[in-house]
């Protein structure tokens, strides 16, 4: 049974495995491990770890069948494929110079997985890289995931990496078991049905080190019963740095898997609550012995705060790749202006802004008698009209407001809108693009949300230029300035998602992506400033810069994805808006990240400096983005002259 209720919580981190022994009835392992043990799930081997094809061909003189664990017809196939992981003998080793052993190994290997995809099951357990070489073990496996439908393949790799404080000259690379995984995938070529079991050990690397698996693929974590400590109790419990990874894992849908005998000598019941103990004792069956460990795991799953309102709406968008919006080029539709008009906190920026600025243009005194003009330019529906007028009357100012919106769409209920508030006298509705119309006079405050995911990747400094001329002078602008920001990321789902479309051109576009299963190598860099009203004698919107991006040596090595970007903005002096992770503004949903994919993604060792180029290009009719890496190694230049991404003027 799942561990737990957690009000938006539908993932499969809510259900814990147990590793079994081999054992051939399959119906009894399932019903004292699920039935009893109430555990949700089982890894269990299939096949006889005695097993060896030479032995059986040599005694026999000809292969017989495979001592599997049972027909497939002892269990339904919903059980086989809802309660059952299989699990490879371990004993196989298909880079052992032995060369009976290798070959026993690959059949062993080929007979085990091709039973597994008979039974349907949802995932096989394939046992830990024995050496420094896995070359051929990967070679197999590759084979075999070529021929794959749907079945997982779960690497089991050991979570450990030595300090870099305690390596000396004789410490080897392959104490970082990141490097074994990094290196099998890199030979399976980063397919997307290979994934990580971690084996928990009792002692954790850094924080910085364990980081780097929240951006891999990683479906289970298998903790032995000796990482438990015991608590006052007597029962069985985990260090402060295990719990804060078991959250980890839960909040990234990893799969708990207990493992091991029961080590921890359990407090005796009294003898009145041993009497009426029926738990322990079910059917002349034993209480599973890890059943304490499963109930520790399930009171951390309990202890976890329920997801935010927020996040809960945005669950559904974690880690999906959307193209971002061409507001230019395309009109929005009435779903667009929805979603983002119901994002209260930032009108409430807005209008903070839109105070201060009017409190500053016109002093108390005179109030009642100086009509401050005001332009809403990309006034969309009409939120950002009303922050005005909001602000308008909180401040005591007089304002006259001209809505400039080139979507004719949004216009009529422009329109709808004035007519209902009863704006008529104060609010005109201008149906033109802000960069053509000629107004009538000029503004002393000019208002608009034009920001992208990066900033300025939605063309507001296109757009503002064009209607700079629409200010006074001295006239303010709202937004102020915006920068752009990027980080390194490793985002395994991610770059398996744009592979997936096999073509250069995915890999050259910039997506919109609610980030969840990454991981952040390093902190964010700003990239891009813009600045409005620009007083530059220089118009021009291209930009480049160079970026040197430190990561931690304690992190060990890591591999580069992508880069996330942000924005932060000022609306107006000290009021800002942005989603830049160390200052995002808080319960705002109207801008996911940005993510730009590298084509291929970038090994780094430990403490290693990487070096980022970014491009911002226009033309007379786009702009667009260009990137790439210089160094540890060189990537290509990605989107050049926009051949794959852009945005339309």
């Amino acid at each position: 049974m799942p561990l737990g209720e957690r009000a938006g919580d539908k993932s499969e981190s809510r259900y814990c495995g147990v590793e079994t022994e081999f054992n051939d009835d399959m119906p009894h392992v399932l019903a004292f491990n699920l039935s009893h043990g109430s555990f949700d799930f089982v890894i269990a081997p299939l096949m006889d770890p005695a097993y060896r094809p030479s032995l059986m061909q040599k005694d026999s003189g000809v292969s017989g069948v495979p001592p599997f664990a049972g027909s497939d017809l002892v269990l339904s196939p919903s059980q086989w494929s809802s309660h059952v992981v299989g699990k490879v003998n371990s004993w196989i080793d298909l880079d052992s110079e032995d060369e009976i052993l290798r070959c026993d190994s690959e059949t062993t290997l080929k007979q085990e997985i091709a039973w597994a995809s008979h039974l349907s099951l949802q995932a096989c357990l394939l046992p830990v890289p024995k050496g420094k070489s896995c070359a051929n073990y990967a070679r197999c496996v590759n084979q075999i995931l070529q021929g794959l439908s749907s079945m997982q393949l779960w690497l089991r790799i050991p979570l450990v990496k030595s300090d870099s404080e305690t390596m000396d000259v004789n410490t080897d690379a392959s104490d970082d078991s990141w490097e074994i995984w990094n290196s099998f995938r890199l030979l399976c070529e980063h397919h997307n049905q290979l994934s990580v079991a971690l084996d928990v050990l009792s002692s954790l690397p850094s924080v910085n080190s364990l980081g780097r698996w929240f951006g891999e693929s990683v479906r289970a974590a298998i903790f032995s019963t000796e990482c438990f400590l015991t608590n006052a109790r007597g029962y069985p419990c985990l260090s402060k740095r295990h719990q804060k990874l078991v959250h980890g894992f839960f909040n990234h849908s990893i799969q708990i898997v207990l493992s091991g005998e029961l080590v921890h000598s359990l407090p005796k019941l009294n003898s009145h609550i041993a009497a009426n103990d029926n738990d322990n004792n079910v059917d002349g069956v034993q209480k599973h012995p890890l059943r304490p460990y499963l109930d520790y795991v399930g009171y951390l799953y309990q202890r976890m705060d329920p997801l935010p309102e927020q996040e809960r709406f945005e669950i559904g968008y974690r880690d999906y790749l959307q193209s971002p919006l061409q507001p230019l080029m395309d009109n929005l539709e009435a779903q667009t202006y929805e979603t983002f008009e119901k994002d209260t906190m930032k009108y409430i920026q807005y209008q903070r802004a839109i105070c201060k600025a009017l409190q500053d243009r016109v002093p108390d005194d005179k109030a009642s008698s100086i009509t401050t003009v005001l332009m809403v330019v990309g006034a969309g529906r009409g939120p950002l009209v009303r922050a005005s007028l909001q602000a308008a009357e909180e401040t005591g100012r007089k304002v006259k407001v001209y809505a400039v919106e080139k979507n004719p769409n949004a216009v009529v209920t422009l329109h709808s809108l004035v007519k209902l508030e009863g704006w008529e006298n104060i609010v005109t509705i201008i149906s033109c693009d802000m960069r053509y119309w000629d107004a009538p006079e000029k503004a002393d405050i000019l208002v608009s949300e034009l920001l992208g995911s990066f900033g300025d990747n939605e063309l507001s400094p296109e757009c503002l230029d064009g209607a700079q001329r629409l200010l006074k002078d001295d006239g303010i602008s709202i937004p102020s300035s915006y920068t752009s920001f990027i980080q390194p990321v490793t985002a395994s789902k991610l770059y398996n998602d744009v592979k997936s479309h096999k073509d250069i051109a995915h890999f050259e576009t910039a997506y919109v992506v609610k980030l969840h299963n990454i991981a952040r190598l390093a902190p964010p860099q700003p990239v891009f400033t813009f600045d409005h009203p620009t007083h530059s004698t220089d118009k021009s919107n291209n930009r480049y810069t160079k970026l040197q991006f430190g990561i931690s040596s304690d992190t060990g090595s890591a591999m580069i994805h992508g880069f996330a970007g942000y924005f932060d903005s000022t609306l107006y002096k000290e009021v800002h808006l942005g989603i830049e992770p160390s200052t995002s503004t808080p319960n705002m949903f109207s801008w996911f990240p940005i993510f730009f994919p590298l084509r291929t993604p970038i090994t780094l060792c430990p403490g290693a400096s990487l070096e980022v180029h970014f491009w911002r290009c226009c033309s007379p009719t786009k702009v667009w983005y260009e990137w790439c890496v210089a160094s540890p190694s060189s990537s290509p230049i990605h989107n050049s002259n926009g051949r794959s991404y852009w945005v339309g003027l």
